[in-house]
This record gives structure tokens, sequence and C-alpha cells, in this order.
């Protein structure tokens, strides 16, 4: 099972990056960089390739929708060589607060997007003259949509891998399938791995029957905090705010992908409850009504044997890759724990 961390994205990125290099040595084995309305990830990822040397680099998530399919190919193709090989591009459909409110662009077909996106993506890393008749990406554009100038050409530089890995961050049933289907890997969100296979697994099995073999095992990639102690429990108390704002604040009535996630979870009522308190601004009351059992079922924060525990049940449940956020209270207890988990996990 791999180990990896996502980074902050909401500070200056040149302090989390110097210490990348411990958490290197600790064992950690990649390294995953958001991208919201904040600086992009790229940036930050290209800095990272140049101060690492054997950790793998990943997005966590560039979403579809801010970048052409081929910037986004082009992207990844440099990413992958400035790491000699290192680098996942992780996609995702973000949401409508994001990509309407800071981007400007509709948010629509995002699993026909997507499909699209990651099939164009290979053709340029294959150096393929891109002749591509989608229902959302035509390439070369038509006449009637432009100039009647535009050749299909193929990428100048020979990549240093054909195909570079793909994952997809989803959790709704149909983005869960097509993740099954065409990545290499699926990154979902609040994994809870006892209700993985009742709310996931019909979804993972229909993408699987039509599963390319060359495209290797479905890497699960699941996020969890992480403390280790006989007296951590209380750290669970930290992910109540970031639970509430998803489960209550990101999106409306009747669209908003995490409280479905919570409802389907078992969770109904206290989702209900979560989302109209959030909505009308009471926050703190919001995030108080955030189950517990979700908060500990989710983490591994406790003892080591509960965390061993933890782990094995994320084995069973088929997670590949465990994406820890340390909650040291120093950059040394942080490394500690890397080195703990990555121990545990074998």
């Amino acid at each position: 099972m791999r180990i990896g961390m996502a980074l902050n994205y909401s500070g200056g990125f040149k302090e989390t990056v110097a210490e990348l290099a411990d958490y290197e040595k600790a064992g950690l084995d990649i390294v995953f960089v958001a991208e919201a309305y904040t600086f992009d990830a790229v940036s930050q990822l290209g800095y990272i390739a140049a101060r690492t040397e054997r950790l793998e680099i990943a997005s966590g998530i560039l979403p579809i929708y801010s970048r052409t399919p081929t910037l986004l190919a082009m992207t990844a193709a440099g990413l992958d060589f400035v790491s000699d090989g290192r680098f996942t591009l992780g996609l995702g459909a973000s949401g409508p607060q994001v990509i309407e409110g800071f981007h400007g662009v509709p948010y629509t077909a995002p699993l026909g997007r997507t499909r699209e996106i990651i099939e164009i993506c290979r053709q340029v890393w294959r150096r393929e003259r891109l002749e591509y008749d989608g229902k959302h990406y035509t390439l070369p554009l038509p006449p009637e949509q432009g100039t009647g100038l535009g050749k299909a050409l193929k990428l100048i530089n020979h990549p240093v891998r054909p195909r570079i890995p793909i994952v997809i961050a989803a959790i709704g049933p149909k983005n869960v399938e097509l993740a099954a289907e065409v990545a290499e890997g699926w990154q979902p969100i609040f994994y809870v791995p006892e209700k993985a296979a009742d709310v996931w697994g019909a979804s993972l099995a229909a993408g699987q029957a039509r599963r390319d073999p060359g495209l290797g095992e479905l890497d699960v990639i699941a996020q969890a905090s992480l403390a280790i102690g006989d007296d951590v429990a209380g750290l669970l108390e930290l992910g109540r705010g970031m639970a509430a704002l998803y489960i209550g604040g990101m999106g409306a009535k009747g669209r908003n992908f995490y409280n479905d996630l919570a409802r389907r979870y078992g969770y109904e009522k206290e989702a209900e409850q979560i989302q109209d308190l959030y909505l009308e601004g009471k926050r703190e009351a919001a995030a108080a009504l955030v189950p517990g059992e979700l908060l500990e079922r989710m983490s591994l924060v406790g003892s080591e044997g509960f965390v061993r525990e933890r782990v094995q049940a994320m084995k069973e449940s088929g997670v590949t890759t465990l994406n820890v956020a340390p909650l040291g209270r120093t950059h040394e207890d942080r490394v500690r724990l890397i080195e703990q988990i990555k121990e545990i996990a074998g």
C-alpha cells in the first residue's frame, strides 16, 4: 500500500515544499497538490519535481473545465518530463461554485467531458495527429465554427511515457463507474471502508467489466487524517468544520454531491440538518451535527492498535493508496507519523 500526502494549498508553498525532503526520507511515496481558487497547482508541482528525487507527484485535482483537453495533455507531459516520469494526472469536475463562480465557465456534462478529455490526452501522449470528433470537443475546429485554417497537429516533443497515469476524483455513481472503466486510479472523498461496497460496489463492478486490461488494476486512493497515540481522539474534532463545509455548503439544495454521499452512508437526517444550518449561515451549529461516528470511521486517528485495524479495513475494501493528512504539532511529529503509517501499511 502506497502512502501519499496532500499539500496545503492555502499558503505560500516554498516553505511547505522545503519540508518534503524529510517526508521523502520517511517513506512518503506520492504527494498530491490540489487546485481550487488558489495559486495554480502546476507551478507548485514543477517546483516539487525540482526539489525531490524519488517522490511521485500528482495533481489532486486539476479541474476539467479550466484548461482545454490538449493543454491538460501538454501540461501532464511537461510535468512528467521535468520529474523524470514521476507525474500522475489527477482530474475532477470540481463544482459549480468554483467553475461558474471563479472561472465563468458553464458547469455542464462533466461525465462526457471527462471521458473525451482522457481520450484526447492519450492521443496527444502517443503523438498521434489529432483528429477527434466528440460531442463536447472537436479537433481540428470545423470551418463553420472558426476560420477554417485549423490543422490536425501532433505534439512536437516526445513524452517520457506514452501513457501517463490518470486518476479521477469521483463520488457519484456514474462518475465512479467511469473512473473504474477508463482511469488508472480513482480518488473518492470521505471514504468509509465498511460502506464502500454498498455505496460504490455496483458502479465499480460495472466500470471494471468494460475496463481495458492494459490499464492494470485500479488504484483506489483513500484520504484520511492521521494521528497515532492514546490521547489523540480529540483531534477528530479538527475535521468537523471541513466536513460541514462540504456536506452543508458545497452546493445548493438538491445539488450537493457530498450531501448525497452522507445520505448514502445512512446519515440522511444529519445531512439535511447540516445543510439547512450551513446555508442559513450557522456554520458552527452545522459542524456540531457532523456525526462523530463518520469522523472516526473515515480517519486514522487513535491508538496504534486502532490505526492498524483501520488500515486493515481499508486494505480489505480495496484501497491501494492512503492519502493521509498527518496531524502532528511540529514538523518532526508529522514526519514521524509518516514513518509510522508506512510501517503499519507494510
